[in-house]
């Protein structure tokens, strides 16, 4: 069970002041709206300062520092940068990170829906991340779309009657009915949505939040074709990632499955997930 310690700005202040005194004097100010994982403040002008809200969310701050700097250089997007990692303290249980602040704004589907241009910037980050080789990383191998069935088929019989029992239930089993990859692993963002991509000026500018970052099924960041794009863009971005069937199937149960997840949690107590969820799992039954 998710436990969640009591954060607020004197509880940054207080950790940041004593582990990084170099940043004692510069501003902070809580930054909305923050995402499910971490509570977030903004350090100055140029530096984030991330807290997990919950202990499945305390190996991102590692994760990040240690990976991050060796994928960036082949990555045509801006990615997090962590210049420290905090340490338990105050009460706090867990690590923490300040990281460069990276400008922009969330992606939003009214902004970004509809352009070409942004469906081919995205399968063109992807393409980069799944070339870099993955080397010897087991300690990051990601679990098989399989794994998550006993939890899916629960959330098809609780969410049914807003989706459709049949209709949810036929692609999931289509989904993992569908080839596996018969290459090697490659990496992956893992959480590859709407909410984790910035733009500046109207234009994708970066990608953040990899703490879901891992080896194994490419298939699982094609959330993003049914989170953001319509079917116009979706068949842009589907066409430049030059993705065969068996991995667009894939890549549909994934979306279904981590939508059911997250609108079956937390949908009734927040209409921001509400909205997103609903069109991810709509998007994904289109196909």
């Amino acid at each position: 069970m998710k436990t969640t310690p009591a954060i607020d700005i004197a509880l940054a202040r207080r950790l940041i002041d004593t582990q990084f005194p170099q940043w004692a004097g510069l501003p902070l100010v809580p930054y909305a709206p923050a995402g499910s994982d971490h509570v977030i403040y903004r350090l100055g002008e140029n530096l984030s300062v991330r807290l997990p809200r919950h202990d499945g969310a305390i190996e991102q701050a590692a994760k990040e520092a240690e990976w991050l700097p060796r994928l960036a250089p082949h990555l045509p997007l801006a990615v997090p940068v962590l210049v420290g990692v905090g340490a338990a303290d105050f009460g706090y249980p867990w690590p923490w990170a300040v990281s460069r602040w990276l400008d922009g704004e969330v992606a939003t589907v009214d902004a970004l829906s509809g352009s070409h241009e942004a469906a081919v910037a995205l399968a063109g980050f992807l393409t980069a991340l799944h070339r870099i080789d993955a080397g010897t990383t087991e300690e990051l191998t990601g679990r098989p779309l399989a794994t998550r069935d006993t939890a899916t088929r629960l959330a098809i019989a609780k969410a049914g009657d807003a989706f459709g029992t049949a209709a949810m239930t036929d692609l999931w089993d289509t989904a993992l009915a569908a080839p596996g990859r018969g290459g090697p692993p490659v990496w992956f963002h893992g959480d590859f949505h709407t909410g984790n991509l910035l733009t500046t000026n109207g234009r994708l500018s970066a990608v953040i939040d990899f703490g879901e970052l891992g080896v194994g099924d490419p298939a699982r960041d094609l959330i993003i074709a049914f989170t953001l794009m319509s079917a116009e863009t979706r068949a842009t971005f589907r066409a430049a990632l030059a993705v065969d069937d068996a991995t667009w199937t894939r890549g549909r149960g994934w979306a279904l499955a981590t939508g059911l997840n997250a609108y079956v949690s937390y949908a009734a107590v927040n209409p921001r997930v509400a909205a997103q969820t609903t069109r991810q799992i709509t998007q994904a039954l289109l196909g």
